[in-house]
Parts: C-alpha cells; sequence; structure tokens
C-alpha cells in the first residue's frame, strides 16, 4: 500500500479550533512554544518572548486538554560531546517501548539535543539505514525551501505566438503542485489546520479570453507546454499499483494533482486532462481553438498573455508536511532539480538534495534516496540524516527553513497525529511535533520534543520489518515512545 498517512486527519480538531492553536509547549516566566509556520513565532520563543500566531496554520489544543507547563532551565553549558543537558541514560528508559517486539527485527532510533551536534541515544539493529516511507518528505521539504525560498511561487502561464496564419496560444505549466481546475478557494479536508488559496486554471482561461478578444483575437490553435519536468514521469521504484490509484504521473502541468473528473482514482494523461478543460473554459468565454490541441514547447519570443501563480513553497510546505501530500512532495523535488541541476527530473531533484545537505554538513552516508514523498520502498535514511535536517532547520543561520518545524504536525492535535499519540504519557501531547511515515510493514516518526525540563531535541524512529498482523501495534509502540520524550525529565 502506498503511505497510507496522506491526507489523514481529523475533522473534530477543525471544529474544536475555529482553525487556530496555539499549544503551549513552554510556559515558564511568560516563555511560550507555539505552533504556526511564521519565523517571528521561532524567533521569538528563541529569545524567550511571547506572541501572538500571525498565520492561520498556527493552532491551540482544545479546551479541554490540560498541556502542562514547562519552566525553561537556567543556562548550561555545553558539553564537549555536543549534546547538551540531554542524559543518555534516561532517554534510553523513556525509550523502552522502543524494545517491544511488535516493531519486527529491524528498529533504528536517534535522538540528540536540537541545537546541539551529538547523538545521546541511538539504537541500531542490524543494517544501519531503513526504509522512511513519508518521513522523507522532511528532507525534500527543507531542501525546497533552502533553494527557492519560501516566498517562491510557481507560475502557469498563456502566450501567444503570432508567427502563423493562426495565433498560436499555448498553456504553459509551471510546476503548481495545487493547480486546482475550481475557483480559487480554499479547501476544506478535515485533516488541515491551513488551506492555502490555489490557483484556477478556469480563472487563467477566463482571463486569457479577456486579453485575447482586447486584442482584437478571437480564434487560436491551441497547445499545451509541460516540458518544464523531464525523465520518467512515473518512478521506476515505485510499485507498479501506485499509479494511477494513489498517485498520477508527475507533470509540470495538472489540475487537482492529476485526479479525475469523476473520482475515480487519478488520470494517466494530466497535461492533457488539464489543456482540455481550459480550452472548454476558453470556448465558453469566447475564443475559438482551431485544431486538435497540440503538445509543443512555447516559443521563447512568444508574447506572455496571462498567469496564475501557486501559494509560496513556505505553504505548500505547511499543507505538504501536515497532510503527508505525496503528489506536492514529488512536484517539489522536481522543482528541486530544476533549481539546482536544471533539469525537471526526479534524479536531477535528489542530486540537488544530497549537494544541498553536503554543503550544509548534513552526511549521507549509506543512506540513498529515489523520490521526494517516500513511497518508494527503495529509499533507505540513516536515523541521523533526519536528525541534521531537523537541525539544519532550526539553526540560526537558515532562517528560511523555519516554515518545516512550524509545520511538522502536533501530536494529538494536527495533521497526521490528529488521531496518535493518544495512548502513550498524556503530558507527551502537545509537546511533540512530527512527521509520520507509513508504508507496509513501515512505521517511522521524525521530529522534535520539548521535554519536562524544557530541554528541545530531535529524534527519528523507525522500524521497517514490521508483520503484518503487527502493523497496528507497532504504530503504538512508536507512538508511545516519541510521547515518552515530550513526557520525560531527560535532562542531566
Amino acid at each position: 500500500m502506498a503511505s497510507s498517512d496522506e491526507e489523514r486527519g481529523s475533522g473534530r480538531l477543525k471544529r474544536a479550533f475555529g482553525g487556530f492553536v496555539v499549544v503551549a509547549l513552554v510556559a515558564g516566566g511568560g516563555v511560550a512554544w507555539q505552533t504556526g509556520w511564521a519565523e517571528q513565532q521561532w524567533d521569538d520563543f528563541r529569545n524567550g518572548q511571547s506572541g501572538v500566531p500571525a498565520d492561520p496554520a498556527a493552532v491551540a489544543p482544545p479546551p479541554e486538554v490540560d498541556v502542562p507547563d514547562v519552566v525553561l532551565p537556567g543556562a548550561v553549558a555545553e558539553p564537549a560531546n555536543g549534546l547538551g543537558p540531554l542524559n543518555p541514560a534516561a532517554l534510553k528508559q523513556a525509550l523502552g517501548d522502543l524494545n517491544d517486539t511488535d516493531l519486527g527485527a529491524h528498529v533504528l532510533a536517534a535522538v540528540g539535543p536540537l541545537d546541539g551536534t551529538g547523538i545521546a541515544y541511538e539504537k541500531a539493529e542490524g543494517a544501519v539505514t531503513a526504509i522512511p516511507a513519508s518521513t522523507t518528505k522532511i528532507v525534500t521539504s527543507a531542501v525546497a525551501l533552502f533553494l527557492l525560498g519560501g516566498d517562491k511561487v510557481f507560475k502557469t502561464t498563456t502566450v501567444l505566438d503570432r508567427s502563423g496564419t493562426t495565433p498560436t496560444l499555448t498553456l504553459v505549466g509551471g510546476g503548481d503542485p495545487f493547480l486546482s481546475s475550481s475557483a480559487p478557494e480554499p479547501a476544506t479536508a478535515g485533516s488541515a489546520t491551513f488551506e492555502p488559496k490555489r490557483a484556477s486554471i478556469r480563472t487563467l482561461a477566463r482571463l486569457t479570453a479577456r486579453a485575447l478578444k482586447a486584442d482584437g483575437i478571437l480564434s487560436v490553435q491551441f497547445a499545451y507546454d509541460d516540458s518544464l519536468f523531464s525523465g520518467p514521469a512515473i518512478n521506476p521504484t515505485w510499485e507498479p499499483g501506485y499509479v494511477p490509484d494513489d498517485i498520477a504521473p508527475i507533470t509540470a502541468l495538472w489540475v487537482d494533482q492529476g485526479r479525475d473528473p469523476d473520482g475515480s482514482g487519478r488520470v494517466m494523461a494530466p497535461s492533457v486532462t488539464a489543456a482540455e478543460l481550459f480550452r472548454k473554459v476558453l470556448a465558453r468565454n469566447g475564443i475559438k481553438t482551431t485544431g486538435r490541441t497540440g503538445h509543443a514547447v512555447a516559443p521563447a519570443a512568444a508574447t506572455p498573455v496571462s498567469s496564475v501563480s501557486s501559494p509560496t513553497v513556505a505553504q505548500i510546505v505547511q499543507r505538504l508536511i501536515e497532510v503527508s501530500d505525496n503528489s506536492a512532495a514529488e512536484v517539489l523535488l522536481r522543482q528541486i532539480g530544476v533549481a539546482d541541476q536544471g533539469a525537471g527530473s526526479s534524479a536531477a531533484g535528489q542530486a540537488g538534495v544530497e549537494r544541498v545537505l553536503a554543503a550544509n554538513g548534513v552526511k549521507f552516508g549509506d543512506s540513498v534516496l529515489y523520490d521526494g514523498s517516500g513511497l518508494s520502498r527503495d529509499n533507505r535514511l540513516e536515523p541521523a540524516v533526519l536528525i541534521g535536517v531537523l537541525r539544519m532547520a532550526a539553526a540560526d543561520a537558515h532562517p528560511e527553513l523555519r516554515p518545516l518545524l512550524a509545520a511538522l504536525p502536533v501530536a494529538g492535535f494536527t495533521g497526521s497525529l490528529a488521531n496518535r499519540m493518544d495512548r502513550g504519557p498524556a503530558a507527551g501531547r502537545g509537546r511533540v511535533r512530527a512527521k509520520t511515515g507509513t508504508l507496509s510493514n513501515v512505521s517511522s516518526l521524525a521530529g522534535i520534543a520539548v521535554d519536562r525540563d524544557g530541554n528541545l531535541m530531535a529524534f527519528a524512529l523507525m522500524a521497517d520489518r514490521i508483520k503484518d498482523p503487527k502493523e497496528t501495534l507497532a504504530q503504538t509502540a512508536l507512538d508511545n515512545a516519541a510521547a515518552s520524550l515530550g513526557a520525560c525529565s531527560c535532562g542531566r
């Protein structure tokens, strides 16, 4: 099965929060650690200040949930081993659930201070890498934010070539993962606390028709251009059943992430489906298209007609991480390839990922990734890679990566963790933010936690040899272990 954590969540949360949640993870001396993806919120926490959530993505536990206060410790000198104040023995005791036999024969884990360099707790059995599943999205999102910047948008455009007898209008895909077939109003998926405003291909068609008519043009030849992305549209390492049931072929031009208009799975030619919809709306708005829809690369000298823009990369990451959006992750991987390697292929994207991580001191070691979503069962990651990426996102040198940390679902409250971590220590709820990972026989969690002493830590927990009847029990064991990090007193 594909990543089953995609698009899961609880409508109960939206009703309880009204779209706004602030989780007070640290509240001693007027200090609050708040959810949300605004950079200011993270800086307020680091600087010992309080703040008001600046974005709809900022979300607070329901009134009935008591999230305990945590008093920040005084200044603690950093030990030479880079472990900060973390106590390895206390962490080992807290993570006793990782010894649960339901997790199978291969369990890897690592925990270290978010601001440090060392690993305070490590569990390794056999191979040093494991299948990461959707925790891969942490890596993809971090590199996308690093290379593209949080304010970057992707434009879907129309251009006109007047060189022929009849002008040729070309619809050019810009790799917008959320381009919609409907009006650009926020969606209402139950699992998301934040919905970015999506660009609409219908809006683009109407704007284009208006511009053409203003120029006296009522008839055009029509083509579409999806050449921004290259290479196989279907990742060769994916299980055959994933396409089109769980994900569409990845193209630079699609609507509704390639979903079939009749609601049955995905289409096999997303670019064609998008182009035909655009053509129909164009006709309804008074522009005649002659001949068949062509597939072409728009001439460089063509005149721009109109455009619509995607949400920002920061908003895409917010949504992608919170609901584990496979399609958006794969599009971002190709945008990484375009930005770093000059090619919009999955392979180019992975080359960009490895280059950026290496340049920032995150050692890939024996790890290997073949996609951006974690659908590939050939992916392998060392837990330390995930720790390194989370530390990179928290570093003062990389404020542009803050949206990644703030997008991580809050244990027991938001996104793919809305209905999880409810069986472990109650004090852990609200103190843990993590990305889930789920494939058949695979479960993983990676994120950040703050313990009772106010110690911030990064963690990665992975199990990839879970027996079929034990998958739910194994997921609970990982949840309990992660919750225990928030509930423990793991300082020295």
